[in-house]
């Protein structure tokens, strides 16, 4: 019962952080999901509906790589950033999903900014 109550409440912080939070086609959403292995990040332009980058710790180029879940969530946030530029993409929103802007939200977010995303 207690992990489904933190799902939940995670969900009503989400839903209330996305009232306030959407993409567009200048600045997309870059939204983050954190299961309790991996790390998941996208572009979304919500306007259109679509997904303009995408990265995770399960991609072939990341899948070898050991090290801690935070520096692998570093690496997604490097690569995302490195797909969104290539998209031309230089801004973005953040949507953290609700979750605690710490541990692997922080560190993905924070190698996206060194990649030269701007948020």
């Amino acid at each position: 019962m207690a992990v489904e109550s933190m799902r939940a409440s995670r969900i009503r912080r989400h839903t209330r952080l996305r009232k306030k939070v959407a993409g567009t086609s200048e600045r997309p959403r870059l939204a983050v999901f954190r299961s309790a292995q991996h790390i998941y990040a996208q572009v979304i332009d919500d306007r259109a509906g679509c997904t303009l980058a995408q990265a995770s710790d399960l991609e072939v180029v990341l899948r070898g790589d050991d090290g801690t879940k935070t520096e692998r969530a570093r690496k997604v946030g490097a690569l995302l950033a490195q797909r969104a530029r290539k998209a031309g993409l230089d801004a973005v929103v953040f949507d953290r999903g609700g979750f605690a802007y710490a541990g692997r939200v922080k560190a993905l977010a924070e190698a996206a900014r060194e990649e030269g995303l701007v948020f």
